[in-house]
């Protein structure tokens, strides 16, 4: 009779499964401000771990393969080298766990926000400038376990968490994040995150007249891809200047009354609407043209084109996102644990693009996960991100 295989044990993490520490002496900081988080309910003084340290050890998490799980980073915590470098002592599982629930998931998000600050701009020139402050905003759905009964989606059995991203074009990073439900809305997360001064592109899943106004009454602006037979009222037609007409405009028109005057639901002041040619054809052989609105009267119509092309910004993030979150275990089932872990990785992306100086790549990632493994040297790292550079000139 055949006996059961047992289960093949994982090896414990060695000191040689985390190297290149020394990278993490450039946050300078980053997270000292956390330190005091949630201390207060410890009156007696016996916490061990602390927030700035339980960040440094998620960021060690996302650039470590050799961590797979949150027992694989508490046996990290045991390593002398992990201790002097991100402050904590050896952690116990019950305090990684306990540590998604009692620190404030909201901090890491202020310090996202900051680190965007400081990010420069990877887009140079006329068109740069004209579109300063281009942010595209998507949704993206985050799988989540049947016991994470506050992620809801589909029933019981089917849940998701969903991020909300506001993504710079011009700077090329992620400079806000909210994380919902997966039933919870875009438009609705992107209102409540408005910011005075930004250009916001979105696709046809934020439309709605109601919403164009709220972000004109933030003293933001929009492009928007309306549905092709949107309503409105044409009170100036504009002539297609040649660059426009390379860039595919086949129309440039003022309009009022965008939406609909039966329910009284439509812009109070006039918007454009630009229709464009992608030169591709539908499936019934058709041209498929895109209508966009926008209240930007004076930008030339194709930079609107080309502003809403570069939406696509934030789907290309989202891919490569995929390779610091998506290849990961969810270290806690809270939507709060998620939150931190979401805004942690978020922040590894904008370290990522500090420490090489420009948008990274998937494969930037890959040879820094080697090099945090001892898999590749500090030389050949190095040689990659000079590479980068060269092709960027």
């Amino acid at each position: 009779m055949a006996q059961d295989k047992k289960p093949k044990r994982r090896r414990k993490v060695q000191a040689k499964d985390v190297e290149g520490l020394k990278y993490f002496k450039l946050m300078d900081g980053l997270l000292d401000s956390l330190h005091d988080n949630a201390t207060e309910r410890d009156r007696s003084g016996n916490r061990k771990l602390f927030y700035d340290q339980y960040g440094s050890l998620l960021l060690l998490y996302f650039f470590s393969p050799a961590l797979t799980s949150l027992r694989a980073l508490q046996q990290a915590t045991e390593l002398a080298k992990v201790q002097k470098v991100t402050g904590a002592s050896r952690a116990s599982l019950g305090s990684l766990s306990e540590a998604s629930s009692v620190f404030d998931a909201e901090l890491l998000r202020e310090i996202l926000q900051e680190l965007a600050t400081q990010a420069k701009p990877i887009l140079s020139g006329k068109e740069a400038e004209a579109l300063d402050n281009l942010t595209a905003v998507d949704g993206r759905f985050l799988p989540a376990l049947p016991k994470m009964l506050w992620a809801l989606w589909q029933d019981d059995d089917h849940r998701a968490a969903k991020m909300h991203l506001h993504f710079d074009v011009i700077k090329g990073v992620p400079i806000d994040a909210t994380l919902t439900e997966g039933t919870g809305s875009e438009r609705e997360q992107l209102r409540i995150a408005l910011q005075s001064g930004r250009l916001y592109v979105m696709d046809r899943g934020y439309a709605g007249y109601e919403f164009f106004q709220q972000i004109i009454d933030a003293q933001a602006s929009f492009i928007g891809r309306v549905q092709n037979n949107a309503a409105y009222r044409v009170i100036e037609q504009r002539e297609i200047p040649p660059e426009a007409s390379a860039a595919g405009i086949i129309e440039d028109v003022v309009v009022d009354k965008l939406g609909s005057e039966k329910h009284k639901n439509y812009l109070k002041q006039p918007v454009r609407i630009i229709k464009v040619d992608t030169g591709e054809l539908n499936e019934e052989g058709n041209p498929i043209i895109l209508v966009l609105a926008t209240d930007r009267l004076n930008l030339p119509a194709e930079l609107i084109a080309l502003g809403y092309k570069y939406r696509w910004s934030v789907e290309i993030f989202f891919r490569w996102f995929k390779c610091i979150l998506g290849c990961r275990h969810l270290l806690a089932n809270s939507g709060n644990g998620v939150a931190i872990q979401m805004y942690a990785a978020l922040i590894a992306s904008l370290l990522i693009s500090r420490w090489i100086g420009r948008k990274p790549t998937k494969r930037t990632f890959e040879m820094l996960c080697h090099y945090f493994t001892g898999w590749a040297t500090e030389d050949e790292l190095l040689a990659h991100i000079e590479k980068l550079k060269k092709r960027d000139e």
